[in-house]
């Protein structure tokens, strides 16, 4: 039988032809599938530096502010400083109608003068006709004392009668008492004596009485307590004022402070001796530095805020006033360079730290869980999930797993615009505008 050649010759002819086929039509497929795989935005993940400020409004106040009053009641005669004036310790401010009490010091000086002369005459004359009445006493007593014995032994012998000795008993009585009363009198007058002792304590009254009425003249004459500045002054000459009643407002002298209330949610990030850039809106041009100083101990319950005071980093710039409204800008964290990307580009989070995020990879949208550092308003930092050039799918229609085509796109971590609040609901404004 003759030979037949096999029949798989022909079949193995058209396996190239067959091969080419197949993969022609798979890549078909495959490109068919692309051009329906949808377009989504992407960003590519980069080393930048990061930031982290709130922004807030604050207030300025000076160490200490004072209200000055008169402690007693008066005319006022004259008002010697005007609002925003300059003043240095002890410079008269304003002085009351004082002749009433002029003349109330002098005569209590008077007075005075009056109880010291009494004083002077008890222990001069007063004493030495004390000692000479002493002396006069005693003499009529030894007199009298001679009569009486005298008179007895004339009775005794008959010469005279009984009531010549009872007229000598009766002087001898009187003698000694005169004496006794002599000697009592020159006492009183001694250093230690009733009379004296008196004396000294109506001086003493005497004394007071001119001290407190010198006191009242010199509460006519309103001074500043310490280097100072005028801020209010609500007196004019001619008014009756009256104590309790404040005449002048001054700020006195010392560092001027900046006082702001931030939101009780950002506490986490405040810290002393933070720098701070301050900005007033009718000098915007003119910025100055800040830190913060302290943090008050306690919240505000009511705002939900908390006080914060700042110290200037330099001189205060002239334009500065009391209870001016400033724009302050706080720096709470800073990168000089991280991974960073928008918080928009975030999944689900499921704890502070830890979040998931889609990635382009293969032409697929794959999920990457990502831990994440520093936190702003519109970005954060990666620490760990992700590498520069990682392209992260900001599209959050997008589903894990499903096919897309990239569309690049530019992102930078802007700065919040600076807040125009309402002074009166500093609390409520400040939930909407701090930090960045």
């Amino acid at each position: 039988m003759p030979d037949h050649p096999p029949r798989s010759a022909p079949m193995k002819r058209y396996w190239p032809w067959l091969a080419g086929g197949i993969a022609a039509v798979a890549l078909a497929v495959t490109g068919w599938v692309l051009l329906r795989a949808p377009r989504v935005d992407v960003l590519e993940i980069r080393q930048a530096p990061l930031v982290r400020t709130l922004q807030f409004s604050a207030r300025v106040a000076t160490l200490s502010r004072v209200d000055i009053g008169s402690t007693v009641t008066g005319r006022v005669a004259q008002v010697l400083v005007s609002e925003g004036a300059q003043v240095r310790k002890g410079q008269l401010l304003v002085q009351l109608e004082s002749d009433e009490l002029r003349a109330a010091v002098a005569q209590a000086a008077a007075t005075e003068q009056q109880a010291v002369a009494r004083i002077a005459g008890l222990r001069s004359s007063g004493r030495s006709s004390a000692l000479a009445g002493v002396a006069q006493a005693d003499s009529t007593l030894k007199a009298a004392q001679a009569e009486l014995l005298r008179t007895r032994q004339l009775v005794a012998q008959g010469f005279v009668s009984a009531s010549r000795l009872d007229d000598a008993q009766r002087a001898f009585d009187v003698a000694r008492a005169q004496q006794t009363s002599a000697g009592a009198q020159a006492q009183a007058n001694g250093d230690g004596g009733t009379d004296l002792v008196q004396a000294q304590a109506q001086l003493a009254l005497a004394r007071a009485a001119t001290q407190a009425a010198q006191a009242r003249l010199v509460q006519t004459a309103v001074s500043a307590p310490s280097d100072a500045r005028v801020l209010v002054r609500q007196v004019e000459p001619g008014q009756i004022v009256q104590p309790g009643r404040a005449l002048l407002s001054l700020a006195l002298a010392g560092p001027t402070q900046l006082i702001a209330q931030v939101d009780e949610r950002f506490l986490d990030q405040l810290k002393p001796g933070q720098q701070a850039s301050v900005v007033a809106d009718a000098f915007p041009g003119q910025r100055f530095g800040a830190r913060v100083l302290s943090i008050a101990p306690a919240v505000d319950a009511q705002r939900g805020a908390i006080e914060l005071k700042f110290a200037l980093d330099q001189q205060p710039p002239p334009f500065l006033r009391e209870d001016m409204t400033l724009s302050v800008e706080l720096e709470t964290g800073r990168r000089e360079q991280a991974l960073t990307l928008p918080l928009s580009a975030l999944r689900s989070q499921t704890s502070e730290t830890s979040a998931t995020v889609l990635v382009a990879r293969d032409g697929k949208a794959q999920q990457q869980v990502v831990r994440l550092g520093l936190r702003t308003l519109d970005a954060a930092e990666v620490l760990q999930g992700l590498s520069a050039g990682d392209l992260v799918v900001l599209d959050s229609k997008v589903e894990p797993g499903s096919r897309i085509r990239t569309q690049l796109v530019g992102w930078q971590a802007g700065k919040l615009a600076a807040m125009k609040s309402d002074k009166a609901d500093a609390g409520s404004a400040l939930t909407n505008a701090m930090g960045r």
